[in-house]
């Protein structure tokens, strides 16, 4: 059986089964979304926000990529779907929160630690490179305070998380409405082996169990 066959069989028991339980809820949500929560999280097949937060369907807006990194305000004719996302939670649903979802054993974040694509052409790792480059200064001072190896690279996972909360507040919109009150962000991580969620504590930089 394919992969894609494995999908159909998933599709045929959600239909039979999920989809006829939450029917009320499908019939709503063919009117349109009004999610309160942006989730930016990761594209590693291990962590689904939806199975992580166990919600419905409409409750989350969910943007994933690799290493779930937000990309600075830019001004430039580049197309910027993870900004294009932000853009349109924020200022068009509009969401009241932002969570940035790290994890663990991230292959993003591992990439950026080891560097084991720089100087790759698109296609052998090098789109890879230019995206996690966004961590560069963040993995400098990790090796700097932790070396190489496990430690450092759960250390450049919760740094991600950071840097990705920063890059959020380069949008002004983004900024105005949590200055305003009517936005919160929040920065998490989810732990793969233990099921463990932790929460930034951005006043300390501490990631503490939810």
């Amino acid at each position: 059986m394919s992969g894609f066959d494995s999908l159909l069989d998933g599709y045929r028991r959600f239909r039979a089964h999920d989809w006829k339980r939450q029917r009320a809820r499908w019939t709503e949500l063919a009117d349109g979304q009004s999610p309160a929560t942006l989730v930016i999280a990761c594209s590693d097949s291990r962590v689904d926000p939806a199975q992580i937060f166990d919600v419905s369907p409409g409750e989350i807006f969910v943007v994933r990529n690799v290493a779930n990194l937000v990309p600075p305000f830019e001004r430039d004719s580049s197309r910027h779907g993870v900004s294009a996302a932000v853009e349109f939670a924020v200022t068009q649903i509009p969401v009241s929160e932002i969570v940035v979802l790290g994890h663990e054993y991230c292959g993003g974040c591992r990439a950026a630690m080891t560097r084991a694509f720089a100087g790759a052409e698109p296609g052998a790792g090098g789109f890879i490179a230019h995206w996690v480059d966004m961590l560069d200064a963040a993995r400098d001072t990790v090796v700097a305070g932790h070396g190489q190896g496990e430690a450092a690279e759960r250390a450049l996972e919760h740094e991600a998380v950071k840097v990705s909360l920063a890059n959020l507040r380069s949008f002004p919109f983004v900024a105005a409405a949590e200055a305003a009150g009517t936005l919160t962000l929040r920065g998490a991580w989810f732990g793969i082996r233990e099921g463990e969620l932790k929460l930034l504590d951005e006043a300390s930089g501490a990631f503490s169990p939810a």
